[in-house]
């Protein structure tokens, strides 16, 4: 067996330890959290760092809390082909989503140290700090601040125990007036590039170790609201009723209906409903529910949008019941390019595993890094298609299929300027 052989086939035992390792620094140890700017998040950070220039880096924490790792070019100062990924958790969270591809990408790197390969472009690794935005309701500001694209008004929003993030960026030793120190200029990067866990069932169902992501699919999510007439639940005959619940119960099985008609991977979640008064014995007159709607082309998704809130307008109508539905916010498609898309399927290949394509419905840093960069992704199989979750789990050995289809993929790249 060859030494890049061995060193490749060593790279899926060596991420499963480090993702164990890094799945230990909690603010628990029985439930995995790992929030922006707590003290967890700066020991991780430390140890990234440290694995970063043990892989032949130099690495440094940049102005908003990300670890940022780069390896020079057959010159210094090259541009640079960005690998990235988060290291923030959701509560009660699983250990790969995020870290698998941070930790994939400097080992990566390693390998490459290792036998001394120099390539024409700098590989640069990011361990984004914030991506999940549980600790202040505002996602992606590490990508954002690299991007140029950070919102300082978040700086005022406060955590559950009332501390700003302003005042908590202080706290981690950042200075919150030095963020735009952060970001990057186009000409900086060719590319950047995410190896994600899938977060889904679909490659599991395919039987496949990895899949080449084509988009990252947009999302509108909105808020509804049905009012009806509260009445007594004995008094009040089934014909004379006007009840919210019922209503919106319509609603949400013909928003399944509707999004499992569609051939274009529309999905549709209704995730939280509060009916009032919220007794057992009151016919609910007032209810109100969350849609979040996505599909992987912006045009597909708002006219899914615009059908699904017709059929609750004629739901509503039909019921007498009075409606509000707003847009909360809207979050646009993001296009894996094509040309870095046929590389990432060259590698997938020549690894000897057939080329699938899919979407992802999940949210991924790339949404930011998009506006400096072209972007793609890999995703990796894990099992049951589990995340957000404990139970999250990806198999050593499709770890490091992973890892050698984002080796042959660096070794083989090709800047399009």
């Amino acid at each position: 067996m060859s030494e890049k052989a061995t060193t490749r086939s060593r790279l899926g035992d060596e991420i499963v330890s480090r993702i164990n390792q890094l799945g230990t620094i909690s603010e628990t140890p029985e439930n995995l959290a790992r929030v922006f700017l707590s003290p967890e998040h700066r020991v991780a950070a430390d140890l990234l760092m440290s694995w970063m220039k043990d892989a032949g880096m130099a690495a440094h924490l940049d102005a908003v809390g990300n670890v940022c790792g780069r390896y020079e070019g057959e010159r210094p100062g090259l541009p640079c082909l960005m690998l990235g990924s988060h290291y923030d958790t959701v509560r009660d969270a699983g250990k790969w989503d995020g870290p698998l591809g941070v930790i994939t990408a400097i080992a990566c790197v390693a390998d490459l140290s290792r036998r001394g390969v120099r390539l024409p472009f700098a590989i640069e690794v990011a361990c984004f700090a914030d991506e999940e935005g549980v600790r202040f309701a505002s996602t992606l500001l590490g990508s954002r601040a690299v991007a140029g694209t950070f919102d300082e008004s978040v700086l005022k929003t406060r955590d559950a125990n009332g501390l700003t993030m302003r005042e908590a960026m202080a706290r981690f030793g950042l200075d919150p007036d030095h963020i735009g120190a952060a970001a990057r200029a186009r000409r900086e990067l060719h590319a950047y590039v995410e190896l994600h866990i899938e977060q889904g069932p679909v490659l599991e169902q395919q039987n496949l170790p990895v899949g080449v992501v084509t988009a990252i699919s947009g999302a509108t999510p909105l808020g509804a609201n049905l009012t009806g007439m509260a009445g007594h639940a004995g008094t009040v005959p089934m014909g004379l009723r006007r009840d919210a619940l019922a209503g919106a119960a319509e609603c949400i099985v013909a928003v399944e209906a509707f999004c499992k008609t569609d051939d274009a991977d529309l999905v549709g979640t209704v995730g939280a409903v509060t009916a009032l008064p919220g007794a057992t014995n009151v016919i609910p007159g007032r209810v109100s529910f969350t849609l979040d709607i996505r599909a992987p082309t912006d045009a597909h998704r708002k006219l899914a949008v615009a059908e699904i809130v017709r059929q609750i307008e004629a739901i509503a109508k039909r019921r007498e019941l009075a409606l509000q539905i707003d847009v909360t916010h809207e979050n646009r498609t993001v296009p894996c390019a094509s040309w870095l898309k046929a590389q990432v399927a060259e590698a997938v290949a020549g690894e000897g595993y057939g080329v699938f394509e899919l979407p992802s419905g999940a949210g991924h840093d790339g949404m930011a890094m998009i506006d400096i960069a072209d972007v793609a992704m890999l995703f990796v199989r894990c099992r049951g298609g589990i995340s957000h979750h404990p139970a999250e789990h990806v198999e050593a050995a499709d770890a490091d299929v992973g890892a050698r289809v984002l080796l042959r993929f660096i070794e083989g790249f090709r800047p399009t300027a």
